[in-house]
C-alpha cells in the first residue's frame, strides 16, 4: 500500500515537469528557423502552394489552437501525422522505439556487468595493479566519446575482421541480437568506466566506516565484510549513478544509431529535424522526456529497496 502511494505521488510530481517539457518542445520548434512547408516544396514554391500545405499540415491556425491540438494528440498517444511521409507518428514510434530500447537495455547491462565487479575489485585492492588498471580504464572511458569509440570498433570488428555486421537492425530475434551486440558493447564500455569509478569511490568510503571495522574486529572474513556489509551500503549512490547512466545511454544511443546506421528513435529524430517534421520531432522528444521521468521514478523506488530508511520516510 505504501509503495503504491509512493509511486502515485512520484507520478503526480512528474506531471508539471512533463507539461513544461511539452510546452518547451512545442514553442522551440516554432521559433527555430525553417518552414516545413518550404522545406517540403522546395525554394521555388509559390506562396499559394505554401499556404495550401500549411493548411494541410495544420499550421495555418492560431498558435494557441496548434498547442492545444498538440496536447490532445499527446494525451491520446496519436501524435499526429508526419509532414514528410504522411504516416501516423504513433506507428513510426512503434516501429523505431523497440530498437532504441534494446540498445539502451543491453548497453546498460554490459555496463553493469563490467563496471560493478571492476569497481569492487579496484576498491578491495586499492593501490595495486588491479586498481591502477581499473582507474586507467575509467579515465579512458571518460575521455573517449562514444561516437569515436563506435567508429573505431566499427572499423576494427566489422569492416576489417567481419565479425559483426556493418549496419542495419536485423530481421528476426537472433539476427536483431547479432546486429545489436557491437553497438551495445560500445555504449556499455563507456557506462562501465563511469560505474566502476563510482562503485570504487562509494565502496572505499563505506569500507572506512565504523560498522565495517566492527565486522572485521569480530573476525568476519574479508569477502563477507565487502559483499555482505559494505557493498549494500555503497549501492545507494551507485543506484543514483545508474539512473544517470541510463539517461546518458539513451542520449548516446542517438549517435550510436547514426554511426552503425541502425533504425531507432535517434535516427528518426535526426531525419525529422532536417526536414522540419514537427510531429515526429515532438513525439520523439516526448518519448525521451517520459523516459527521463520513468528512470527517475525507478531510481527512487530502487533507493527505497536498498535503504529502508528512505522507504519508511516516503
Amino acid at each position: 500500500m505504501r509503495m503504491a502511494r509512493t509511486i502515485a505521488l512520484r507520478v503526480l510530481d512528474a506531471v508539471p515537469t512533463v507539461l513544461l517539457v511539452l510546452t518547451l518542445v512545442f514553442f522551440a520548434l516554432r521559433v527555430l528557423p525553417g518552414d516545413p512547408a518550404r522545406v517540403a516544396l522546395g525554394e521555388f514554391a509559390t506562396p499559394e502552394q505554401i499556404a495550401a500545405l500549411h493548411a494541410k499540415m495544420g499550421l495555418d491556425g492560431p498558435l494557441a489552437w496548434q498547442y492545444l491540438t498538440f496536447l490532445r494528440d499527446v494525451a491520446t498517444l496519436r501524435f499526429g501525422t508526419s509532414f514528410v511521409s504522411s504516416e501516423p507518428v504513433g506507428a513510426m514510434l512503434a516501429q523505431n522505439l523497440p530498437y532504441t530500447i534494446d540498445l539502451t537495455v543491453l548497453a546498460t547491462l554490459f555496463g553493469v556487468v563490467m563496471g560493478l565487479p571492476l569497481g569492487v575489485a579496484s576498491a578491495r585492492r586499492r593501490g595495486g595493479p588491479v586498481d591502477f588498471g581499473a582507474r586507467l580504464f575509467a579515465l579512458l572511458g571518460y575521455a573517449i566519446p562514444d561516437f569515436y569509440l563506435g567508429a573505431l570498433l566499427l572499423i576494427w570488428l566489422a569492416l576489417d575482421t567481419g565479425l559483426f555486421p556493418i549496419s542495419g537492425g536485423g530481421e528476426g530475434a537472433w539476427d536483431r541480437f547479432y546486429h545489436l551486440i557491437l553497438p551495445a558493447f560500445t555504449l556499455g564500455v563507456i557506462k562501465a568506466a563511469f560505474l566502476s569509478r563510482l562503485t570504487r569511490g562509494a565502496l572505499l568510503e563505506t569500507l572506512g566506516r565504523d560498522f565495517v571495522r566492527t565486522a572485521r574486529a569480530k573476525g568476519a572474513r574479508e569477502p563477507r565484510v565487502v559483499y555482505r556489509h559494505a557493498l549494500r551500503n555503497a549501492l545507494l549512490p551507485v543506484s543514483n549513478g545508474l539512473a544517470l547512466s541510463l539517461l546518458s545511454t539513451l542520449s548516446g544511443a542517438v549517435a550510436i544509431e547514426l554511426i552503425f546506421n541502425r533504425p531507432g528513435i535517434g535516427t528518426m529524430l535526426v531525419e525529422a529535424v532536417s526536414t522540419r517534421d514537427y510531429p515526429v520531432v515532438q513525439a520523439g522528444l516526448v518519448v525521451f522526456s517520459l523516459f527521463v521521468v520513468a528512470v527517475n521514478l525507478l531510481a527512487d523506488l530502487l533507493n527505497g529497496v536498498i535503504d529502508p530508511r528512505i522507504r519508511a520516510a516516503s
